[in-house]
């Protein structure tokens, strides 16, 4: 049974300003990966939407979630990048550390504790990781949706820049179709050239 994130961790904190944080785009072969930081003011709300792991949703449910959280004046949220190449410089992991320590700088108001999805704490942030933190807290479950949302928008601008790839569609990700892509058209700036399919077919192309 899956389980519902609430607001139980942040109620048993004895800190006030706390934000959830997480990120989106691990995975993908290009574009940035992208954070979200969202602290709740209270938490009690007579119209929350659904808010879960944004993996779990649909994306309907994402967008309406969205639309709710950046909207409401008892939430305070940012959202914040590292770029493919900052991706390729630092390592995933790193990129994606850094992307939730900007998010959270960005924040209007600095939190006093961070919860952070997974199992690594950011080095610059006072919190605590939570492992499968979107399906644990609402706070971080937010953040998921902030992260999600924003980054498929950004996926689906760049698409209209470089539309053979289809990022619209796979969001970057290696599907079958977006390989077959990347070996007729090649890659350009906004992939992640450490990573192993975009890394094999440079050293492919370097050696023919």
């Amino acid at each position: 049974m899956r389980s519902v994130p609430d607001f139980s961790i942040e109620k048993n904190c004895d800190k006030k300003i706390i934000a959830g944080l997480d990120e989106a785009g691990r995975g993908p072969l290009c574009g940035p990966v992208v954070a979200g930081a969202v602290i709740f003011k209270k938490y009690d709300f007579d119209d929350m939407p659904i808010i879960s792991d944004s993996k779990q949703m649909t994306e309907k449910q994402r967008n309406i979630a969205y639309d709710w959280i950046t909207n409401n004046p008892d939430i305070i949220w940012a959202t914040a990048q590292c770029s493919a190449k900052e991706i390729d410089e630092l390592n995933i992991l790193q990129a994606s550390l850094t992307a939730m320590t900007r998010a959270a700088n960005a924040l209007s108001v600095k939190p006093e504790y961070c919860l952070v999805d997974g199992n690594k704490m950011p080095k610059d942030l006072v919190g605590e990781s939570v492992v499968k933190g979107d399906a644990k807290s609402l706070s971080i479950a937010a953040a998921s949706i902030l992260a999600k949302v924003t980054r498929d928008r950004i996926m689906c601008e760049l698409s209209k820049l470089y539309p053979q790839y289809e990022w619209e569609k796979n969001a970057g990700y290696p599907t079958q179709q977006h390989l077959q892509a990347i070996d007729k058209y090649g890659i350009n700036e906004h992939y992640r050239k450490s990573y192993r399919p975009v890394k094999e077919r440079i050293e492919k192309n370097a050696n023919a």
